[in-house]
């Protein structure tokens, strides 16, 4: 055979391989990609899908439900509607439902019990009476019962204060929407998008109830028990009050948004003046012993040498 016959069918044959080579390395096909993703998720095992929960699910949510069962048994209906409306006030941390809340305390309680156990009673084991050691059970029970309550009690006014602090921006970036053309829930939309924080989750959650067919009317009102600050509800009482005698809700958001600057200054004022007061415990508890024993320390050496001497 002619060795260039065998060179040109070499370099044809070394042509096909390359281009098979190239056609099995390309980009894999998206729908066999997709099934495959699919196959290694299903692939997964039962533990591996709750080691990717938090851990508050996977351990202390389980432990809550169990005993809250036996706490909501023993609860009146009256603490577990005041258990909810502060949850509500509290903006719901973490999907916190009213079982969960109890089961909560519950296992604080517990935690508690074996905390005062631990540091009150284990240490004088042999001298402390049987009264006296379940007495001080009984205090840590109370103790870790209520210490979720401060905690909740914390939120709210943090809430609260927040919600406060964001009125005035929120009426005044509302008064502007209004007066460029907007209508109310329109106004309330883009404060939603411009804002963040609790105030604007309220709003959110009114304009979700308006949009599935709640009155305006009554989805704001809906908003006071859930935040209690008295500017917010103020402010709610006259827009509901201009709706339904047909006043301008422009100026009625103009007249609320400057009482709500003078407010706002004199909040800032009332803080000013509050200032020194706060200011004079570190102030007497921290600078002054140094300063009396900077000054005070080597007239009182000498006079000790003077009086040995």
């Amino acid at each position: 055979m002619d060795p260039l016959a065998l060179v040109v069918a070499g370099i044809v044959a070394l042509a096909i391989l390359l281009i098979f080579v190239g056609l099995a390395g390309g980009s894999p096909d998206p729908v066999q990609a997709r099934l495959t993703q699919l196959g290694t998720m299903q692939a997964q095992n039962l533990e591996e899908l709750e080691l990717q929960a938090p851990l508050f699910d996977r351990t202390l949510r389980p432990l809550a439900a169990r005993l809250s069962g036996s706490v909501s048994r023993v609860a009146s209906a009256s603490f577990t509607q005041q258990t909810e409306k502060r949850l509500a006030l509290a903006g719901n941390p973490g999907d916190l439902r009213v079982a969960d809340w109890l089961g909560i305390k519950a296992v604080g309680a517990i935690v508690g019990a074996i905390l005062f156990f631990a540091l009150f009673v284990v240490p004088g084991l042999v001298h402390v009476p049987v009264p006296v050691g379940l007495a001080m059970i009984l205090v840590g029970v109370a103790f870790g019962y209520t210490v979720p309550e401060f905690w909740l009690g914390s939120r709210v006014r943090a809430r609260q204060k927040l919600i406060l602090l964001q009125i005035p921006d929120a009426l005044d970036l509302l008064t502007i929407s209004v007066r460029a053309g907007l209508g109310f829930d329109g106004a309330l939309a883009k404060v939603v998008e411009k804002l963040k924080g609790p105030l604007t989750d309220e709003f959110r959650r009114a304009l979700a109830e308006i949009r599935v067919g709640k009155a305006r009317r009554d989805a704001l009102r809906d908003i006071v028990p859930r935040t209690e600050v008295q500017a917010l509800s103020n402010f709610i009482g006259a827009v509901i009050q201009a709706e339904q005698l047909g006043v301008s809700i422009s100026k009625v958001l103009q007249v609320q948004s400057e009482q709500l600057r003078i407010e706002r200054r004199q909040r800032a004022e009332e803080m000013a003046a509050k200032a020194p007061i706060k200011m004079l415990l570190p102030l007497v508890g921290c600078i002054f012993p140094s300063l009396f024993i900077v000054i005070l320390g080597p007239a009182i050496i000498l006079i000790i040498i003077n009086l040995k001497v």
